[in-house]
Order: structure tokens, then sequence, then C-alpha cells
């Protein structure tokens, strides 16, 4: 297990000022409770999520509580209230602000073999092998399916979602799934064949969804949480500038 999270430390310039986000509207917000559960992150400490489930929402409603710091998971929105802990800060990029660094284009250069094929979310024999090779090697210690993914988490869908599928000649070697409206995008999960490491998935993916945004002119791409001492989202820092949503207040990282 691991110890307390912390806020990330940030060796970047941040911005002068940041930017407040608009309170919920309350009649929203009673409609969220709060779970209890073990951190999801391994730290040894129990997790809290200001949590409620939803039909669906409209683009506006989402958007304000992407805004807010809030993940979809399934057809729920949360966040994270965990007493002592303020380790899970959502970070977000302006697509049109971002300039990779020289390993960020590296890694797009290494993947110009890719094929990207957006589509609407599929359940097929290539997806549950796949993500079931990824679960079983990057998540062993956890009794974790792929078709309960699927049935529980992605296909319960409660706004606009697709999918970007990754072919490597004519193999599925990777799928993002995303929620997206012309306002914002929203990345969900990413799953790859661990084999593939060598390509830098993860951010190649991030660079994908950057280039995905720009083609159609989306100002917002929000990339989940970044967790101080979880090295599977470090790499998340790297792509500046970016934004952090710290005490109410999306704060610029140059």
């Amino acid at each position: 297990m691991q110890g307390r999270a912390s806020v990330p430390a940030d060796s970047g310039r941040p911005g002068a000022a940041g930017t407040p986000v608009p309170p919920l509207d309350p009649g929203l917000v009673q409609r969220f409770g709060l779970i209890f559960s073990r951190c999801p992150y391994g730290f040894d400490q129990p997790a809290v999520y200001h949590q409620a489930g939803f039909m669906h929402l409209n683009s506006q409603t989402m958007g304000a509580l992407l805004e807010n710091g809030y993940r979809r998971n399934g057809n729920h929105m949360y966040t994270m209230h965990c007493p002592g802990c303020r380790g899970c800060v959502s970070i977000r990029l302006d697509p049109a602000q971002f300039r990779p660094n020289r390993n960020q284009k590296r890694v797009w250069r290494k993947n110009q073999d890719i094929v990207v094929q957006p589509g609407p979310l599929l359940m097929s024999r290539e997806h549950l092998s796949l993500l079931d090779k990824f679960l079983r090697i990057r998540f062993h210690n956890q009794d974790s399916q792929a078709e309960s993914y699927y049935s529980q988490f992605f296909l319960t869908t409660i706004s606009p979602c697709f999918e970007l599928r990754y072919w490597a000649d004519g193999v599925l070697v990777g799928v993002a799934i995303v929620d997206a409206t012309p306002e914002w995008l929203n990345a969900v999960y990413f799953y790859f064949d661990p084999d593939q490491g060598w390509r830098s998935p993860g951010t190649f993916n991030i660079l994908n969804l950057v280039h995905f945004c720009r083609q159609h002119g989306i100002p917002k791409l929000y990339l989940g949480y970044c967790i101080e001492g979880l090295l599977a989202m470090a790499y998340k820092k790297a792509f500046r500038p970016h934004e952090l949503l710290l005490q109410g207040q999306w704060r610029r990282i140059a």
C-alpha cells in the first residue's frame, strides 16, 4: 500500500491568476451523496466519493460538472471528498495552446504507422480480448473482467460518447473512450496492448486527442486526475501548458 497522496507539486511556472469555477446549481448538488470505499489508487486510507447516478445529462450540465472536477463512471458522476487527502487533482488542456516537447514529438513520429478510426462504442471479440489482456497485465492484483467493464461502465453512458480505435498492421492495439461536444472532450478511459509499451501509448493517445480537438475546434480537453506519487499518471503533467483545479480555481501551469 502507498502512503497518503498529496497535491501535485509542479516545477512549471503558474499563471498570474486562476480561473474561478462557477458554482453548480444547488438542485443538482442535492442529488449527490457520499459513497465510502477503499482507495482506487492504492493509498492506505478510505476513499469517499461524492457521487450521483443519472439517466442522461445535457452537454451544459455535463460541462459544468467537468469544470468542477467531476469524472464520469458509467452512468455516475463523481468527485473525491476523501478526508485529509487532496491528491486527486483534475487536469485539463487548451488544445490550441499546447506545445509538444521533444519527447512528445518523438512519440508522435514513431506512431505514424497507427491508423486511427473513430466510431461508436463496440464490444467486439477484438475489444474484449485486448481489454482482458490490458487488465490482466496492468492490474493483475484485481479481479477485473472485460465484459463487466463494458456492461457496467463503458456502455452505460449518459452523454455523447464514442471511441477512437488504434490499429497497427490491421491489429487493434488501443482504444480510447471519450465523451465529446463542440465545447469539450472528456477522456473517459484508455486501454492498450501492454506489448506495445515501446510506443508510449498513453502519451500518444493524449497527443491524438489534442489533434482531434484541434481538427474539430474543441477548446477544452479534460484528462481526469493527476495524482502526485502515482507513476501511471505522471506523464499527464508533461503536457504544457496545462491547468490544474486547485482550491476552486483552474490554475495554468506553463
